[in-house]
């Protein structure tokens, strides 16, 4: 059994993008720019939102953070988001999910422009990674390719299940792995799934995004299955200062002897997400999927 070690796969990919940043400012290039808004004081959000601008600083981004009460209008901050659109200087910018109840989140991805959303989320980029054109594509999704990739894991001809139906994970998950660069037999399965067990058991490689701790057991996996695990559900834990830790949807103790490969929660696939996000901010920045 191979550990996927996301947090070493992370370091280099953030070494790439630094080493590229130094070249565009030696040529006398635009720093990029990366804002993210954050409402209200989500916990998760904080921590995530935290993260981001430690990643720009140490790649050489420059980062912007706009804070709003969870009592903000749709208004407001649809009123920022098309300043963030106008402003020449930002290169991609992102609205930290979830936002209040009395806010729409779909029409505020929408009124992003596609060229600036580097969460991938707006249905102009979803629609473009369908058709295999260039696009930002939902930052789990690829962070989640370039781990398979770097570490040479064969998905051409492969039986891939893709557990949860999400439009930031599962679905452009789905859509990804059946594309030609990859080439895999896709079954998109969820909670609604009859004989989710004899369908995980069959499958090369399962993706398990439905945040639901320990969901996958050993008896769905089968000998050699190459497994990711998306989840990451804080569970009660006395052996923590913070008092919870974070849990995967894989019963990883059980499940991780019968694997070739598996992620493991934390330092699998969560610093991919956050550093497919810088990513996309530097082709936002470089022009180099709109022009």
């Amino acid at each position: 059994m191979i550990l996927i070690d996301g947090k070493k796969i992370a370091a280099e990919m953030k070494s790439e993008i630094a080493e590229e940043v130094q070249l565009i400012l030696q040529k006398g290039g635009k720093q990029p720019h990366l804002v993210a808004i954050l409402v209200g004081h989500d916990g998760g959000s904080e921590t995530y939102v935290a993260n981001k601008i430690k990643d720009c600083q140490e790649v050489g981004f420059k980062s912007s953070l706009y804070r709003y009460e969870d009592t903000v209008t749709e208004s407001e901050l649809l009123a920022k988001v098309a300043d963030l659109n106008n402003d020449p200087d930002v290169d991609g910018f992102i609205v930290q999910l979830p936002l209040p109840d009395h806010i729409s989140e779909q029409k505020v991805i929408e009124a992003i422009d596609p060229k600036k959303d580097v969460d991938g989320f707006h249905p102009v980029n979803v629609g473009r990674m369908v058709l295999g054109m260039p696009s930002f594509v939902s930052a789990t999704p690829d962070g989640i390719v370039e781990l398979l990739k770097r570490y040479k894991i064969e998905t051409s001809g492969k039986n891939c299940v893709v557990i949860g139906r999400s439009n930031i994970v599962g679905r452009p998950m789905s859509i990804l792995m059946s594309q030609k660069s990859i080439n895999s037999t896709v079954t998109l399965a969820h909670s609604r799934t009859k004989n989710l067990k004899e369908v995980c058991a069959s499958a090369d490689i399962i993706i398990a995004a439905l945040g639901s701790p320990g969901f996958v057991t050993e008896e769905m996996v089968k000998e050699g299955a190459v497994v990711i695990d998306v989840g990451t559900t804080r569970v009660p834990s006395n052996e923590t200062k913070s008092g919870f830790r974070l849990k995967g949807d894989v019963d990883f103790e059980k499940v991780a002897p019968k694997c070739s490969y598996i992620t493991p929660v934390p330092g699998g696939v969560g610093l991919m997400t956050r550093v497919s996000l810088l990513k996309n901010t530097l082709l936002a920045a470089k022009k180099e999927i709109y022009s």
